[in-house]
C-alpha cells in the first residue's frame, strides 16, 4: 500500500470519528475528548522538554550570563615596552556573587560568608542577599582559598565568576604612561584609557574582548631607561627637598617617548592615590612658564628669519624698562653681546631685543608653528591647554622671549626643542613604537636645516662655556639650555 493511500485512510478515519455519520454520538464524543487530551499533553511535553534542556545545557546559566555580561571584567591586551617586557597584563581572579531569589536563609548565609570574608559589612550583605534582584556582586577579586572555603559551605544561590584582573609588574615605575583600569577592567587613565578609545570598549560591550582576539600593544618606552630616569629624579627630589620632579627622554628623529617620569607618582595596582593633586602627570597635564629654556625657540626664530646671523649683536648694557618694571640679566655683562653670547650668558635683554626686532605677529606665528600655542595631542588622554595671554602686546613678546608669560606642558616644550635639533622638522610625539619611515611621513618642516645646525652648535657651546657646564660629560657630545 502506498504512503498516499495510507494517509488518505487515516484522514477518512479521523473525519469519521469527529464528523462521520456511521459512528454513534458517544464514540465521537470520547474520540474528541481523547484528541484534546493528546493535544494538551503534546504541548506540555514540548514545554517541559525545553525547560529541561535550558536547565541542563552548558549555557544553563544564560540568564545569569546576560545579567552579568556588562559587569564582568573582560580581557585586555598585554602592554609591552619596546623590548617586549610586560608592563600590564591580565590574571584570572574569582569573584563572588549571589542570586538573592535562591537564598533560603539570609541570616545564616550572611553569617557564614562574613566568617570567611570578615571585611564584608554584615548589614549591607544582608540587604543584598535579601533583595529581590536576580544577581548581585558580593565581593570582586577574592583569593583562591576564600573561593574554596565559600564553595565548601554549599550555600544555595552563591556562586563565582572568573574575571580578569589587571596587574602591573613594575608598580609605580611607569604609572603616568600606562595609566590604570577600574574594577571592571575598563581604562581610566593613560595608555589604558587610550586603548578603550581605540575600540576595546566596544569589544567589551559586545562581549568579544577575549584573550585570543587581542594582540599585545608595544610601547616606545624602554623600561631600562625608564628605571634609570626615575632613579635619578627620586634622588634629586630627595636631595633638594623638592615638591616634585619630572623628566622625559625622546627620540628626536621619530618622536618616540623612550622614558617619561613625573614624581610623585602612584601604584596602578592600587590607584587610590592617582587623582591626588600632587600625583598629576606634570609633563602633559601641568603647564608651566619654561623660563630660559624657551630662549632656544627665540634664537632659532631669529636665525631662521634670515634677518639675524650668529654675528649679529644686541645692546645689553642697560635694562629694558616697561612702566615700573625693569628687565635685567642675571648673568649681566653690561655690554653689547653677539648671538652666541646672548645664548651662553642667557641674556634676557638680548633675547627680548631679538624678538622685538621680528615683531609680535612673527613671534606668535613661529611659536604656533612649533606647537607651543595649542594643546599637545598624544595617546595619553591627559593633556592641558597652554595658558596664552588674552591680549598679546609688546610686553608679552618681551617676556615670552625669555620664557615667562606663556605656560605650556613640559613635553610640549621638549617636542619644540626636538624640532630645532633634528634638522628642522616637527614630528608629533608618540608613546607607541614608530619606525623612521613612519616618522618621515608625519614630519613637517618648521626651520631650515642650516638653522638646526646652528642651534646644535649653540647648545653644545652652552655646555662647554655657558650656563650648562655641569652637563658636560666626557665622551659624550652633550648640548643643552638651562632655565629657571
Amino acid at each position: 500500500m502506498s504512503a498516499t493511500a495510507t494517509s488518505s485512510r487515516w484522514q477518512r478515519l479521523m473525519r469519521d470519528l469527529l464528523y462521520g455519520h456511521d459512528v454513534d454520538r458517544a464514540t465521537k464524543t470520547k474520540a474528541r475528548i481523547g484528541l484534546a487530551i493528546l493535544g494538551f499533553a503534546t504541548i506540555y511535553t514540548v514545554i517541559a522538554a525545553r525547560l529541561v534542556m535550558m536547565a541542563a545545557a552548558p549555557e544553563a546559566h544564560g540568564n545569569r550570563r546576560a545579567m552579568t555580561q556588562d559587569a564582568v571584567a573582560t580581557a585586555r591586551p598585554d602592554i609591552l615596552d619596546r623590548n617586549g617586557q610586560v608592563l600590564g597584563t591580565d590574571v584570572k581572579m574569582p569573584s563572588l556573587f549571589a542570586e538573592p531569589r535562591k537564598i533560603i536563609d539570609v541570616d545564616e548565609a550572611a553569617e557564614q560568608l562574613t566568617a570567611v570574608l570578615p571585611d564584608l559589612d554584615a548589614t549591607e550583605l544582608r540587604e543584598r542577599l535579601g533583595s529581590k534582584r536576580g544577581f548581585v556582586w558580593l565581593k570582586r577579586e577574592i583569593t583562591a582559598q576564600q573561593q574554596k572555603d565559600i564553595h565548601n559551605l554549599g550555600i544555595p544561590g552563591i556562586g563565582f565568576l572568573t574575571e580578569n584582573k589587571r596587574v602591573y609588574p613594575n608598580g609605580p615605575a611607569i604609572s603616568h604612561v600606562i595609566g590604570y583600569v577600574n574594577i571592571d577592567n575598563q581604562g581610566i587613565a593613560g595608555i589604558e584609557k587610550w586603548l578603550d578609545g581605540q575600540g576595546l570598549a566596544a569589544l567589551h560591550m559586545a562581549g568579544l574582548a577575549t584573550d585570543r582576539l587581542q594582540k599585545p600593544v608595544e610601547l616606545a618606552v624602554d623600561l631600562r631607561v625608564q628605571y634609570a630616569l626615575r632613579e635619578e629624579l627620586v634622588a634629586a627630589r630627595t636631595k633638594f627637598k623638592a615638591k616634585a620632579a619630572a623628566g622625559v627622554i625622546a627620540d628626536i628623529h621619530t618622536g618616540e617617548i623612550v622614558a617619561m617620569v613625573s614624581e610623585p607618582d602612584f601604584d596602578p595596582n592600587n590607584p587610590r592615590d592617582a587623582n591626588k593633586d600632587d600625583n598629576l602627570n606634570r609633563l602633559t597635564t601641568g603647564v608651566y612658564e619654561m623660563g630660559s629654556t624657551f630662549k632656544a625657540l627665540t634664537v632659532a626664530m631669529a636665525l631662521d628669519s634670515g634677518k639675524v646671523s650668529l654675528n649679529s649683536t644686541y645692546d645689553a648694557r642697560v635694562p629694558l624698562r616697561y612702566g615700573k618694571f625693569d628687565i635685567n640679566d642675571y648673568h649681566a655683562q653690561k655690554r653689547i653681546l653677539s648671538v652666541p653670547e646672548i645664548f651662553t650668558y642667557s641674556s634676557n635683554i638680548g633675547t627680548a631685543r631679538m624678538a622685538l626686532a621680528l615683531g609680535i605677529d612673527h613671534h606668535k606665528w613661529f611659536l604656533r608653528k612649533l606647537g607651543q600655542l595649542d594643546r599637545l595631542r598624544t595617546e595619553l588622554p591627559e593633556s592641558a591647554e597652554p595658558l596664552i595671554p588674552k591680549r598679546w602686546g609688546e610686553l608679552n613678546t618681551v617676556t615670552i622671549a625669555f620664557g615667562h608669560g606663556l605656560s605650556v606642558a613640559p613635553l610640549q616644550a621638549v617636542m619644540g626643542i626636538s624640532a630645532l635639533m633634528n634638522g628642522g622638522t616637527m614630528i608629533p610625539p608618540t608613546f607607541l613604537k614608530r619606525s623612521p619611515e613612519e616618522a618621515a611621513k608625519l614630519a613637517q618642516r618648521v626651520i631650515r636645516p642650516e638653522t638646526s645646525e646652528k642651534m646644535r652648535y649653540l647648545m653644545r657651546l652652552n655646555v662647554e662655556k655657558g650656563t650648562a657646564t655641569r652637563a658636560n660629560v666626557p665622551g659624550y657630545y652633550v648640548g643643552g639650555k638651562t632655565g629657571t
